[in-house]
């Protein structure tokens, strides 16, 4: 990843919040729901009530009816702890009608934002991000999250609450156990304050390395016929197994801590609880308490043991959704989403006229001492134009076109469009007004029909059928669904240069007033690249557009061509003119002159041929 700040295997490098700072966060995600979660925490309290109500009953029919041998009298007992029982689990019941009919939207809203927040963040913002993390964002930690809001808090509520009732009524049984019983809280919170620190730093771990391994593995999968192609297949067998094994080694740890905080959980209360039996039995042998006190002390005793007990693991999953809201928020917090004006330029009519003036461009997490990218572009493009951007590799020209629908953001100096700046034109609208194809076509699961109309929702089947005449791209009506075939995974049926082709079809499709097209046709052999030229000529009769091109077969179809050089314009010119007086033409071309000609010959006008 090339910045590690948002996340790394070893966790994250921001200052560590506390655990309630953390979850405080999800305020305003719960905020809509909270009258069911406040209504599922009270039914918990009150199912827990009703449960200890049940041993104070039972002493009394031990002291009475039973010390008595009054079989007559117990009866009523007997109705009146079945009522409890049963009012026992109607509150349990109505706990998780409220709890299960809120939660799951509150998830929802959070994957939804989530999403919509990737959506609207910058190129440079995904640059940054792996997207193994943030697809582990996006199901591991929103799932832990889901956890801890249905379950995890409201027994953290109603566990704390249960003990304070039950020490309560311990009191009221026998003072002197209760205070034997109740110093367990003292050691338990000492302890669970240690786990806690310890916890949270091998449960951010295991998180970020979790995403490490979400991350391999998409590639993996996405990139599969390179690692076939290459043999390295074991290669990354070995580099995904040593990640699952680290991976396994912090959740072992995790595993390990969760165990000691549960062993001190189980053994420091037996110990009380023995304790506080042999001083009872005493008690009973000395007439200090009834026996009936001594069996209601010690049922509401082992009523307590669950919400003691079960501390240490609500702690740790406490923790691992403090960590997983760190990491959602994390996401949410990133910046960099392109900036607006206050009072964006929206024009009723665009001619298409494209000025680069004095553009210079640096990656924005690049090293502060890295030269720049763009050193001061100045290039106009008239209305209708079609310039072609030439240059050695690496010289910025994929990055140039990426300024055009704001992907990224100039640094310095401006772009204009009929004389208004980018950044002046509200983004979706610019993204109208300009369309792109780039070299690398990326298709989506979804029908070819769809992935045409992509940035043109309301175009109809006539338009795609034009678009897919200019891209030579009439092939899917051979697929068995025609525009209705469902395209695979980043369209990884279909080969390099059919992909293309509906990537160029989905470039055009709107008729765009300008149109940006990074070497769309590498992919090609040279008869369909000379078929998809021929359909584009008339395309770029009536649209502005900037072509980056590698071949001179793509230069043909340009009114004149620009120099990219050490960041700057060069040259700009005819490629007659750019042959006679650029060296660095010259050089760029003279490997492909035999090819330029036959280019030349291929494209030759009947007024030509007859002459």
């Amino acid at each position: 990843m090339a910045d590690p700040t948002p996340t790394t295997s070893t966790g994250s490098t921001r200052p560590k919040k506390s655990t309630v700072a953390s979850l405080m966060r999800l305020r305003p995600y719960v905020r809509p729901v909270r009258g069911r979660l406040v209504g599922s925490a009270l039914t918990a309290l009150l199912s827990t009530t009703t449960g200890l109500m049940i041993p104070l009953v039972v002493a009394r029919v031990v002291d009475g009816p039973v010390a008595e041998r009054d079989t007559g009298a117990l009866w009523p007992w007997v109705l009146l702890l079945l009522a409890l029982g049963v009012l026992e689990a109607f509150f349990y019941w109505a706990r998780r009608m409220l709890t299960h009919r809120s939660l799951p939207r509150v998830e929802e809203t959070m994957r939804n934002a989530l999403y919509e927040h990737l959506q609207t963040r910058p190129v440079s913002f995904h640059d940054k991000w792996q997207s193994g993390q943030l697809l582990s964002r996006a199901s591991r930690d929103l799932g832990q999250l889901r956890q801890f809001l249905s379950f995890v808090v409201i027994f953290l509520f109603v566990n704390a609450a249960t003990f304070v009732v039950g020490s309560v009524l311990l009191f009221t049984v026998n003072p002197v156990l209760a205070l034997i019983v109740t110093a367990v809280a003292v050691p338990v919170m000492f302890l669970s304050h240690l786990f806690e620190k310890r916890y949270a730093v091998v449960t951010r771990r295991a998180q970020d390395q979790a995403g490490d391994v979400a991350t391999v593995m998409e590639e993996s999968v996405l990139g599969i016929r390179v690692l076939k192609a290459f043999g390295r297949n074991r290669a990354m067998d070995h580099k995904y197994a040593a990640l699952t094994r680290e991976l396994r080694r912090t959740e072992t740890e995790k595993a390990r801590l969760v165990g000691i905080i549960w062993g001190v959980l189980v053994a420091v209360p037996e110990l009380m609880v023995a304790a506080a039996l042999a001083v009872g039995v005493l008690q009973v042998a000395d007439g200090a308490t009834t026996t009936g006190e001594l069996v209601a002390f010690f049922a509401i005793v082992m009523y307590l043991r669950w919400p003691i007990e079960s501390f240490g693991w609500l702690l740790a999953a406490t923790t691992d959704a403090a960590a997983a809201a760190d990491r959602y928020f994390e996401v949410m917090d990133a910046g960099g989403e392109i900036p607006e004006r206050e009072r964006p330029i929206d024009p009723v009519r665009v001619t298409g006229a494209l000025a680069f003036e004095n553009v210079r461009f640096r990656f924005p997490d690049g090293p502060s001492d890295a030269p720049e990218l763009l050193r001061g572009v100045d290039l106009a493009v008239r209305p209708g134009e079609t310039i072609a951007l030439v240059g050695p590799t690496g010289c910025g020209k994929s990055t140039l076109t990426a300024l055009v629908p704001r992907l990224y953001d100039v640094t310095g100096g401006r772009i204009a469009l009929d004389g208004v700046d980018l950044r002046d034109l509200p983004v979706e609208r610019l993204r109208r007004i300009v369309s792109v194809a780039f070299e690398e076509p990326v298709l989506f699961s979804m029908s070819v029909r769809e992935n045409v109309l992509l940035g043109f929702p309301e175009g109809t089947d006539e338009d795609v059928e034009r678009a897919l005449r200019v891209a030579q791209a009439e092939f899917v009506h051979d697929l068995p669904w025609g525009l209705d075939t469902r395209i695979g995974e980043e369209g990884l049926d279909l080969s390099g240069g059919q992909r293309q082709r509906l990537a160029l079809a989905r470039a055009v499709v709107s008729r765009p007033a300008v149109l940006v097209l990074d070497d769309p046709l590498s992919a090609l052999d040279v008869h369909t690249e000379a078929q998809v030229e021929r359909a584009l000529r008339a395309v770029l009769a009536t649209t502005t557009a900037l072509v980056v091109a590698h071949r001179p077969s793509t230069v043909q179809l340009a009114d004149r061509v620009a120099v990219l050089d050490a960041g700057r314009i060069a040259a700009v010119g005819t490629h007659d003119q750019l042959l006679q007086r650029s060296a660095a033409y010259r050089h760029l071309m003279a490997a492909d002159t035999p090819r330029l000609r036959a280019g030349r010959e291929h494209h030759r006008t009947p007024a030509q041929e007859a002459v």
